[in-house]
């Protein structure tokens, strides 16, 4: 390992160890009793609201494997899926937040999202709060595992050497263990906030350092102008090997190059099914527990009206800011990544090339940042769904709160052990990984979750089968119908949202009326 090898481990590691700090911080308010450990008592301030639900959503994807897409393929897929997850964030801010703060605390006070749909729809047989919670290890174990390959990617970079990947991957997951054990949902919120500040500096120091480099925006377009339809918003860049062939993750090919510059085909159109596939990511905030916790944590909630400003600005830049990363960089590296896994690895490149090792450790520290804000966020809401929802609400009817805790803790343990499993499985494509969690969370959660808090109608029956067939449909649709091609290509959370809220409609109209208590309640919190 070389001398600047080190001193990035040097700015590294002092990250590291303040994150941990944090956690010792926190360590004696959060372990008091379970409602603060997994909800932080309902305490979090409009700032740290806003910026852990962004910094736990985003993830090591916003920092390698958005600006991967971008530099692989151009413009087309990551201008389109930035798009949809700006206009998701807003919406989701806009029309859930509120609502879902004032209704949680009416339906008995509910501390996790399981939590909240037994309570709205007074399953007394914890049939959805056992079905939400499955999803949540499900999808989560996926979710933990696409972070945990950032830190071998990082890592596996810093030492250039790929058999480090595997030590990378589990040191990694010990370091967001240890905080998230320790501290809870306070620690884990506060290291989000300040990781989300990290982001997005480190991301605005990179393509500002990059971009003056090249030799400024008009460089870059020249440059890029070079590659067909890398640029077209309704094309998609296509890199092909030696022999003509696109390169493809599963059959391992290389993308070609020549007198140093890389190869690609015609490029292809970039179509309307394409374009809804990308614009469907933004469905899949109205699901993703990590973002609606927060809405549920806040302190007050006339203060969520700031926190969606401060999300929403926060989103757009840096979502944007990421595309632009991979799109530099390749007019500025045409021929060093060559595989969309490999792409990954650009924020880091630019990096290393532009700032001294110390400082670089300290901006590559961002990765780490975006990888254990969502990680952490992850592993204590399934850790909470193992031990709140199944071992407190569903297996024994008497449980001490110490007990939850100690379960809990052990289950972030396991949770960590399956995550690192997913990571070493042989998928080490980030945005590949992170779309799959993203559609299940999406389309098992999304539509409940709209239709829970504006439609009075929607019954217990309603609210299973939908639940039920948004998952199962993202399965199904991902490993069988998709492969049929043509229109069956589109991103899963797509065609399984729509079949989660047809099936909530169609079965509540057909079966009994809620009770005359849950609408009380659905009016009182409506007109509160």
């Amino acid at each position: 390992m070389t001398p600047d090898n080190i001193k990035i481990l040097i700015g590294i590691g002092a990250y590291l160890i303040f994150a941990v700090g944090i956690g010792i911080w926190y360590a004696r308010k959060s372990n008091r009793n379970s409602d603060e450990y997994f909800l932080g008592d309902r305490g979090l301030g409009p700032w740290v609201a806003a910026m852990s639900a962004e910094a736990s959503d985003m993830s090591g994807w916003l920092l390698m494997g958005l600006p991967g897409v971008a530099y692989f393929t151009g413009a087309g897929e990551a201008v389109w899926t930035a798009i949809g997850l700006a206009l998701g964030t807003w919406l989701n801010w806009r029309l859930v937040a509120v609502r879902l703060r004032k209704y949680s605390q009416a339906a008995g006070n509910a501390i996790t999202l399981p939590d909240f749909f037994s309570n709205r729809f007074r399953d007394e047989k914890k049939i959805l709060m056992t079905i939400a919670s499955l999803i949540i290890l499900v999808f989560f174990s996926i979710y933990v595992g696409s972070q945990f390959i950032t830190f071998g990617k990082l890592f596996g970079y810093i030492f250039g050497m790929d058999q480090y990947f595997t030590a990378m991957v589990v040191l990694g997951a010990i370091f967001v263990l240890v905080y998230t054990l320790i501290g809870g949902f306070l620690a884990e919120s506060a290291t989000d906030f300040i990781q989300g500040i990290l982001m997005f500096f480190a991301l605005i120091v990179v393509l500002v350092g990059a971009t003056i480099r090249i030799g400024g925006l008009s460089v870059v377009a020249e440059n890029l102008r070079q590659i067909p339809r890398f640029t077209d918003l309704f094309g998609i860049a296509v890199p092909v090997d030696e022999a003509g062939v696109a390169v493809s993750q599963a059959a391992g090919n290389l993308q070609g190059i020549v007198d140093g510059k890389p190869l690609f085909s015609e490029g292809a159109s970039y179509g309307l099914l394409s374009i809804l596939s990308c614009l469907a990511w933004g469905l899949g905030y109205f699901g993703m527990p990590q973002v609606l916790l927060r809405f549920m944590a806040i302190n007050k909630v006339e203060k969520l009206k700031q926190s969606r400003q401060i999300a929403v600005t926060w989103c757009f830049i840096s979502l944007f800011v990421a595309v632009a990363i991979g799109m530099v960089g390749r007019a500025l590296l045409p021929d060093l990544l060559r595989t969309a896994g490999q792409s990954e690895t650009i924020f880091i490149e630019l990096t290393s090339l532009f700032f001294p090792p110390i400082l670089a450790g300290l901006i590559l520290s961002g990765i780490l940042a975006a990888s254990m804000s969502s990680a952490d966020s992850y592993m204590l809401i399934a850790s909470s769904a193992i031990a709140r929802n199944i071992f407190g609400g569903l297996l024994t009817k008497k449980i001490s709160d110490r007990s939850i805790m100690w379960i809990a803790r052990v289950s972030l343990l396991v949770i960590s052990l399956f995550g690192i499993i997913i990571a070493l499985s042989g998928n080490d494509s980030i945005f590949r990984v992170v779309s799959y969690a993203w559609a299940g969370f999406g389309a098992a959660f999304g539509p409940l979750i709209l239709f829970s808090l504006f439609w009075k109608r929607i019954n217990f029956p309603g609210a299973v089968a939908g639940m039920l067939s948004g998952g199962i449909a993202v399965v199904v649709w991902k490993e069988l119908v998709s492969k049929l091609g043509g229109v069956f290509a589109v991103y899963e959370l797509l065609p399984a949202f729509i079949i989660s809220c047809l099936v909530i409609v169609l079965v509540s109209l057909s079966t009994a009326k809620p009770s005359d208590e849950i609408v009380r309640e659905f009016e009182a919190v409506k007109n509160a």
